[in-house]
């Protein structure tokens, strides 16, 4: 075999179907459009799920929920699928690396440890979230549960502005009988002294 007598398999390669070439090719005249109606003229497309004008599918199903674009999502991690990577490999300390490298975990992930399963050596896990139930597990076996830096510092602020002291309310004003009484007291003071002896108008 060389390139002069290569040649495409059979039935790969098919003719053109040729259109409007007259009634002896058999697709003359309506040139397989039919007689009149919109699919018939030139420049016809139909839209995609379009059903000739009644309401099509997509609008007539009834819609419900929606996407929340705040969500934050996490891979979550078992206790015990931790347990066989920490026996495998003979580690005390758990991070992220360790979890990407045993291809549980993309590096873009947020990990979540998860409390199924049980712990049966003291470790250090590190992760960006944890569960009540799996953060007990680890505390219980003498561990530590270490938050991602972000996570970390997200939380420290958190508390930071809940530790501030709230703003003191300011001092209500005066009322309006003892500035009345100090005018008085202050025109008092001002008048000048009526000597003895003088005529009084």
């Amino acid at each position: 075999m060389d390139l002069s007598n290569l040649k495409p398999a059979k039935g790969s390669v098919k003719k053109n179907k040729r259109l409007g070439r007259g009634e002896g090719s058999t697709r003359g005249g309506t040139a397989t459009r039919g007689h009149k109606g919109q699919k018939s003229r030139s420049g016809y497309s139909k839209k995609v799920g379009f059903e000739g004008g009644q309401q099509p599918l997509q609008r007539r199903v009834p819609k419900f929920g929606f996407k929340n674009i705040n969500r934050v999502e996490y891979k979550g991690i078992n206790l015990d699928t931790i347990q066989t990577v920490a026996e495998s490999k003979k580690l005390s300390k758990i991070d992220k690396a360790v979890l990407v490298d045993s291809g549980l975990a993309a590096k873009k992930d947020l990990i979540k440890i998860l409390g199924r399963g049980e712990l049966k050596t003291k470790m250090e896990i590190t992760a960006d979230a944890f569960s009540v139930s799996a953060r007990a597990a680890v505390e219980n076996q003498g561990g530590k549960c270490v938050l991602n830096n972000k996570e970390a510092e997200k939380k420290a602020t958190a508390e930071a502005k809940d530790k501030k002291p709230k703003n003191l309310k300011a001092e209500p004003p005066k009322s309006k009988d003892v500035t009345a009484g100090q005018k008085k007291e202050e025109k008092e003071t001002k008048e000048e002294p009526v000597m003895e002896g003088a005529k009084v108008k």
